[in-house]
């Protein structure tokens, strides 16, 4: 993923992050790579692609949170440093994730 940019919309609230997501996704191609939940109701929404897809994947995200929800912020990094890698979601690996759900249920 690393020339691909990174595009980020934050709401304040979850009704409005999914709602931003759901368009962001569906506006351009781009792929949701996670959510960050930082405390005080604050969602952040993420998305990699082109630049070109991913400015116009947030500001649709944009424009859908405002409708349902607060938009707190929106930024696109065109070229994020290598380092930056490090503090972004990782996709779950579907077998630990199974792993997990196995877990849990034994618990219960």
């Amino acid at each position: 993923m690393g020339n691909e940019a990174l595009g980020m919309v934050e709401t304040k609230g979850l009704i409005g992050a999914i709602e931003a997501a759901d368009s962001m996704v569906k506006a351009a191609n781009v792929h949701l790579i996670g959510k960050e939940t930082i405390g005080s109701g604050l969602v952040t929404v993420m998305v990699r692609g082109d630049v070109g897809a991913v400015k116009a994947s947030v500001e649709a995200g944009a424009s859908a949170a405002k409708r349902v929800g607060e938009l707190v912020s929106v930024h696109v990094i065109a070229s994020p440093h290598a380092d930056v890698e490090g503090v972004l979601p990782k996709p779950e690996d579907k077998k630990e994730k199974e792993a997990v759900k196995k877990i849990e249920k034994r618990e219960v």
